[in-house]
């Protein structure tokens, strides 16, 4: 009996499902005759003839007939139903809201209104002329002056505003290297300028690294000018013998070019490095008080700090880089519209800016289409293909692994030579032979194995933005692998603990400052690198790129064509950048030396990129390029942050030199400053690190991570909406045009009828 009721049910709703399917069919037809009849009847029903429109009927019609299956199902299907009225509520309020925004062509109510409006008009997407015009429209029509203190909240916001504007305009005049990075730009795209600028970024980031080691560590020593010990007594410590030994040291005779280039001699003894520093606490009169500076607790927490600066700025420039490669990521549909549409730059005024912009785009859409023909391509491979491939990548993976090990073991070979061989012999060439030869080896390598990475990785077939990945990896490898090996070899040395009685352990070979010898080591691998890439520039590659500009031959071009390679010239700038952290405890005044690195860096980079090189065959974006700079420049930061902080908490410090002789370790020193410290401080920090503190804290990061996800996956979703109703408008702009064409075309069509006509009424009156 029920079976019957339902079937009954069933089948009326099924009628009315198809009367109201031919009903909408009725009164929107799909012939363009039909379709013109109704059109001259009622023009509104176009509205209703929009795919958009069409859709949500659609929709409508396909929730009604799922809805007829259970009573459950029917809830469910009632609940999305209201949901998605609730959600064609809330667009019709945004439609609503749209249309209420004020009219240019009304009175203004109000200065302020005025003035928001105003700014509204500079983000229109209208000629100067129109945006001109509307300004001054709102400038004459009658205001309403505000009064009292909101007239003197908006003149604040308004003066405010235009301080900002002057102030920016200010920066963009006094832009460092503006007109070279247009330049760059203009010849090799967007992704080659941002490496610039990310030297430009290190530039700054080492400026305010020696700002802060100037002002707490170099100033002090200037300032306070602590004394060299000069006696030592019987009954004084060794601690005080040892640096008395150290600082009466014969200074050697070699030429002070030699001593300059080495960091030895008189440079030895300076500000320069680690050992001239005074393990004092300097005492100052200040209105009747005494006041204390200890400068070895400022040296340890200067570093601190350093590295929590650096490494808070290479996280917020890499967040932001993801931010735009996300954004780059999920705008792949419109990309070619955003290029040819929206790329240009109206406020170009020459016609040589003009041509370097058309390039910039040309390199872009290039790039989008290269990236495009490669993803087919790795679509298109037989099951067989794909099997030899992984096979050979693997043995290719092998060989590099092999010649991975085989540089660390050379590394460690030529520094154990080259201390062995420096202490047995007097000649001052080959002193300075052997002192320079572990850094010539490591550089040598860092040349000479990134080209066999680069011959091997053709066999591989990658695609190219992956190739420039994979050398990336491969060589920041080889590069902070050699550092470490170079670390691990003077560990070597340094670890070895003397003897009672003695400065210095003598069968490891341990100098009694080891931290300047380590210093002096990383100041000569830096002054090694740098001048490689001088000779490299322009002794070897310029005549080259001359070659190939004069001479038209193959083997000409074969032997001079450069492509501009980016991550070979990245990995150079983030290598130098690493040795600076590393160096910057070892030698304080080693950031002031990277900074004039850097900007001779850039005019090297520089002449090799607009004179030696030609565009590469691949384009690189600007979101991917920063975004993989700061992730190298990441890898790069913890190598060699770790090595800086295992010698601060356990290796023990020189007994001659520095400001922590005579201690175990240098964060004995930290430990002893927090026991001297007040009691409520020490309170204070107790209970930061107990669980008092620490489980609340972790609870309420975790909510708020919650909320935030919860927010993110909203946005998410609202973002797949607005991308939906974006297709939609789009299919209804094209449903317009041809509906346009379409009566256009029966315009002109009733035209020649009437022309015929007439023409037809005039030859029958004649």
């Amino acid at each position: 009996m029920s079976g019957g009721a339902n079937r009954k049910k069933s089948n009326r709703g099924q009628g009315w499902e198809e009367a109201g399917f031919e009903f909408y069919q009725e009164s929107y037809p799909s012939n363009d005759v039909e379709l013109h009849d109704v059109l001259q009847k009622d023009p509104k029903h176009l509205a209703t003839l929009l795919p958009s429109k069409q859709n949500r009927a659609y929709a409508t019609i396909k929730m009604r007939q799922s809805g007829t299956s259970t009573r459950t199902y029917r809830r469910q299907t009632s609940s999305k139903s209201r949901r998605e009225s609730t959600a064609r509520r809330a667009s019709t309020n945004a439609e609503v809201h749209v249309s209420m925004l004020p009219d240019l062509s009304k009175s203004i109510p109000n200065e302020q209104k005025a003035w928001e409006q105003i700014m509204q008009i500079k983000e229109l997407p209208i000629s100067m002329t129109e945006k001109k015009k509307m300004k001054s429209d709102i400038q004459n029509a009658p205001n309403f002056r505000l009064q009292g203190y909101e007239q003197f909240k908006w003149k604040r916001r308004k003066a405010l505003r235009r301080f900002d504007q002057k102030i920016n305009e200010i920066l963009s005049k006094l832009e460092l290297w503006k007109k070279d990075l247009k330049k760059i730009e203009g010849n090799f795209g967007t992704g080659v300028v941002a490496f610039f600028l990310f030297i430009k970024w290190l530039i700054f980031l080492n400026i305010f690294i020696f700002v802060l080691i100037f002002l707490f560590i170099i100033l002090p020593m200037i300032i306070f000018n602590p004394s060299d010990p000069t006696d030592c007594f019987e009954d004084d410590n060794s601690t005080n013998c040892c640096a008395v030994d150290y600082f009466n040291q014969s200074i050697s005779d070699n030429l002070v070019v030699l001593d300059f280039v080495q960091g030895t001699g008189w440079m030895e003894h300076t500000l320069f490095f680690h050992g001239f520093y005074s393990n004092d606490i300097f005492t100052y009169a200040s209105h009747a008080f005494t006041n204390y500076y200890s400068l070895p607790l400022a040296y340890v927490s200067v570093i601190v700090v350093i590295l929590l600066v650096s490494l808070v700025a290479i996280v917020r420039s890499a967040a932001k880089g993801f931010k735009h490669r996300i954004i780059e990521g999920e705008g792949q549909f419109y990309q070619y519209c955003n290029l040819i549409f929206a790329g240009w730059d109206f406020c170009i005024h020459n016609e040589k800016a003009a041509i370097m912009k058309k390039k910039v785009i040309y390199n872009e859409v290039k790039g989008c289409l290269e990236a495009e023909k490669l993803e087919e391509e790795k679509k298109n491979r037989t099951k067989e293909e794909r099997t030899k491939l992984i096979a050979l990548r693997i043995f290719i993976n092998v060989i590099e692994i092999v010649i991975l090990i085989a540089c660390g073991a050379a590394i460690f070979f030529v520094f154990t030579f080259s201390s062995d061989k420096r202490n047995e012999t007097d000649d001052e060439f080959l002193s300075l032979l052997y002192g320079f030869l572990p850094s010539i080896t490591i550089v040598f390598l860092n040349v000479a194995v990134p080209l066999i990475f680069k011959f091997l990785v053709v066999y591989e077939h990658y695609s190219p933005n992956f190739v420039i990945n994979i050398l990336l990896i491969r060589c920041v490898f080889l590069r902070l692998a050699s550092l470490i090996i170079f670390y691990a070899s003077m560990y070597t040395i340094v670890s070895c603990e003397p003897e009672d009685g003695e400065c210095s352990n003598k069968q490891c070979g341990t100098p009694m400052c080891w931290e300047t010898f380590v210093g002096q080591h990383i100041y000569k691998l830096a002054l090694t690198d740098f001048a490689t890439h001088i000779l490299l520039t322009f002794v070897v590659n310029f005549p080259r790129s001359l070659i190939d500009k004069k001479s038209k031959s193959r083997i000409a071009n074969f032997i001079g064509e450069q492509m501009f390679d980016l991550p070979k010239h990245v990995l150079d700038i983030i290598y130098t950048q690493t040795l600076c952290w590393l160096g910057c405890f070892y030698a304080p005044m080693l950031p002031a030396m990277f900074v004039v690195i850097f900007i001779f860096m850039f005019y090297i980079k520089k002449f090799a990129c607009l004179v030696n090189s030609k565009p590469s065959n691949v384009i690189h974006r600007a979101s991917r390029s920063n975004s993989m700079f700061m992730i190298i420049l990441l890898v790069s930061f913890v190598v060699a942050m770790l090595p800086v902080a295992y010698t601060i908490g356990e290796i023990r410090p020189s007994q001659s030199c520095g400001p922590f002789r005579n201690l175990n370790t240098i964060w004995s020193f930290v430990t002893k400053a927090f026991i001297n410290t007040p009691q409520w401080i020490q309170h204070f920090l107790d209970f930061l690190i107990s669980a008092f503190f620490a489980i609340p804290a972790f609870i309420i990061l975790l909510l708020c991570l919650y909320y935030y996800t919860a927010v993110n996956s909203a946005n998410r979703h609202m973002v797949r909406i607005l991308k939906d109703q974006l297709v939609l408008e789009g299919h209804d702009k094209q449903f317009l045009l041809e509906r346009l064409s379409l009566f256009i075309k029966q315009q002109q069509e009733a035209q020649k009828q009437m022309r015929r006509s007439e023409g037809d009424r005039n030859a029958a009156s004649n």
